[in-house]
């Protein structure tokens, strides 16, 4: 028998390769489905079950698309009603795959369809369950995510559904069985991810706060909801296009990989109203970039930033890429549903420039210099735009707090003839933030390279975690 995770750090999400005497079943597959393919194909082993620990908010699972490919069965569990063929699976039910088992455990909470698979060797013992958004390491699902569909699903009454699967579906199972949830840290699914992958179910119930087996219920309902962040907004998009359906793959590659000169790239911009989005990195963005792009960098959290920052997922896209990397862009794009890339310039920037077509530039300073700046100038505005919650760990004293997460309703509370500083912990959220608002007209912000994390250590900036009211934005 053969267990292999697949983990993308840009999502934080674990897809699972289970193959028992040359039978495959893949749980939650992301959108591009080939590796599976070609990984089973390596093995001699044919995909049997394309197995779904629920409806997805944060990305597009790949499988219709494996299925379609494979002849595979999409599995998921109880109360599960998507728009296309698929297996619904009883609670308790047991499917073989090759000579192993995978038992169906349902365990709402997350979502209503939530549920876990828990896979039985070959020699009959429980070894390892594939959790879903169910149970992570370090922490369980948030309760919050499917009242966005179904408004009476309060996140309370899915919370107290969570408890009860936990404690009467999973909690009971062998210390050594091994938990392979569908997130770790990074995740928006959860609040306390570890950044471990996997790890025994008996250290879970050892230091799992969720799992305290003197909780009550109300008291796990009181802090399973504490502290949740608003999810991104493109969430219930995605879930939607996990039930519904959606473009093949193949189709929206296609359609991305089309190279474009600089004049018909142009005419296509100035023509379709196409977002013009550049995907390298922040530093080399700044130095030369078409007039009114943005920057979101591949380097990054590329698909969490472009859905919390581009609200229509249907918005044609028109990409700056460095060469190469095209189909990098297109494929992490179309994991979070943003199918409608309808070309790249071929070349990148040098193509433009070579094509003596207008650029921009963004200035970026470094820490000592601002606090020239800042030491001539006391009044000097500088902006954090980390999360409220890493401003109020630590801040530069007398800085404004201006999330990217919510730069569309902080934008207007700027001065357009004000120059300001941005700042974020390192610069990759910076230059987002600053390349958004450039493209609205304004004009006179200034990124601060290296971010909070070069701030502290210049020791030029006095530090502070006392947050005052007024100076937050």
């Amino acid at each position: 028998m053969r267990i292999e995770q697949i983990y993308t750090g840009c999502l934080a999400q674990g897809a699972y390769y289970i193959e028992s005497d040359g039978e495959a079943a893949i749980v939650d597959p992301l959108r591009e489905v080939q590796p599976y393919i070609d990984r089973a194909k390596r093995n001699g082993a044919g995909i049997k079950y394309v197995l779904e620990t629920h409806f997805h908010a944060d990305f597009v699972s790949g499988h219709l698309d494996l299925a379609g490919k494979t002849g595979a069965t999409i599995v998921y569990g109880p109360n599960a009603q998507p728009d296309f063929a698929f297996y619904g699976a009883k609670d308790g039910e047991v499917l073989k795959l090759g000579k192993a088992f995978i038992k169906v455990l349902h365990t709402p909470g997350h979502t209503m369809e939530s549920t876990s698979f828990l896979l039985i060797d070959e020699e009959g013992k429980e070894t390892g369950l594939f959790s879903g958004d169910t149970l992570f390491i370090g922490d369980v699902g948030r309760p919050d995510l499917a009242q966005k569909i179904k408004s009476e699903l309060t996140q309370d009454k899915l919370a107290g559904y969570l408890f009860d699967s936990l404690r009467e579906k999973i909690m009971p199972l062998s210390d050594d069985v091994i938990v392979y949830p569908a997130h770790g840290a990074g995740s928006a699914c959860g609040k306390n991810m570890s950044k471990e992958t996997t790890d025994t179910l008996g250290h879970q119930k050892a230091t799992n706060y969720a799992l305290r087996p003197d909780m009550t219920k109300e008291e796990f309902i009181k802090e399973v909801t504490t502290g949740l962040t608003t999810p991104p907004s493109y969430f219930p998009l995605n879930v939607m296009m996990n039930i519904k359906g959606y473009e093949s793959f193949d189709k929206v590659l296609e359609r991305g990989l089309h190279a474009m000169n600089a004049e018909e790239f142009e005419v296509a911009a100035n023509e379709t109203g196409a977002l013009l989005l550049d995907v390298r990195a922040p530093q080399v963005f700044n130095k030369g970039f078409i007039p009114n792009a943005i920057n979101i960098g591949l380097d990054g959290s590329f698909a969490p930033w472009v859905g919390a920052l581009i609200p229509d997922i249907k918005q044609e896209i028109l990409l700056v890429t460095d060469p190469g990397r095209e189909e990098e862009a297109v494929t992490r794009l179309s994991r979070v549903g943003y199918d409608h890339v309808i070309g790249f310039l071929k070349g990148g920037m040098e193509t433009w420039i070579k094509a003596n077509k207008e650029t921009d530039t963004i200035t970026s300073i470094s820490a000592e210099e601002l606090a020239d700046i800042k030491k001539e100038n006391p009044g000097t505005r500088i902006l954090d735009v980390r999360k409220k919650s890493e401003y109020q760990s630590e801040h530069v004293i007398d800085a404004l707090n201006s999330p990217l997460d919510n730069i569309g309703d902080m934008a207007e509370m700027l001065d357009k003839n004000t120059t300001y500083y941005v700042h974020c912990a390192s610069g990759y959220r910076s230059m987002i933030y600053t390349s958004i608002l450039r493209a609205r007209g304004y004009d006179n912000l200034v990124e601060v390279m290296g971010g909070f994390k070069a701030l502290k250590a210049s020791g030029k900036f006095r530090i502070s975690d006392y947050v005052c009211p007024t100076t937050l934005l």
